[in-house]
């Protein structure tokens, strides 16, 4: 017994913009794939900018306070600057380009299973939602990538995205393009 299942032909434009995106799945993460210690790398610069940030408010409040509103006031102001800093550098950024400033520095981007960019919402479901239950799991969630064969991590399976390289050694053969990350 067999069952045949007709489908309906879609519209030429959606046609092309289908095939883009199966080209974009058909992308080997296995072989793009972003390995643990680059991620743990990419992950510390990050929190190294925001603590950054909040370490510099804490000196200057120290350097020009008496003890009184001064310094709660400068204190206060470099919690608020680093959150901003933290949001803009989680969603924002990675909204726009994919890529954390951590992971710019370490050469890796953000892309959605399926290959297609990363979007705000995502950006925002994946650092703040997953980032905090992944540290729920005391780094449980983190440690999922070193197992997975995409290396995705807690975060990555909830917001549905994958963090693959975004550059390798150019002229070998078998390596991938900068940008398009297709095989030369």
């Amino acid at each position: 017994m067999s069952v045949r299942v007709e489908q309906r032909t879609p519209p030429r434009a959606a046609t092309a913009a289908h095939a883009a995106a199966r080209r974009s799945a058909e992308v080997n993460f296995e072989r793009r794939r972003a390995p643990f210690s680059l991620r743990c790398g990419a992950l510390l610069i990050d929190y190294i900018i925001v603590v950054s940030v909040l370490a510099f408010a804490t000196l200057l409040a120290r350097a020009t306070g008496d003890g009184l509103r001064g310094d709660t006031l400068l204190l206060t102001s470099g919690y608020v600057a680093a959150l901003a800093v933290a949001v803009l550098n989680f969603v924002l950024i990675a909204g726009l380009s994919g890529r954390t400033l951590g992971k710019w520095m370490a050469g890796l981007r953000i892309e959605r299973r399926d290959g297609v960019p990363l979007s705000f919402g995502r950006a925002l479901l994946r650092h703040l939602v997953g980032y905090p239950l992944t540290l729920l799991t005391f780094g449980a969630g983190f440690l999922l990538s070193v197992f997975n064969a995409e290396g995705r991590a807690l975060h990555d399976l909830l917001a549905g995205t994958v963090v693959v390289r975004s550059r390798v050694a150019a002229g070998r053969p078998g390596t991938l393009d900068w940008e398009s990350g297709r095989q030369k």
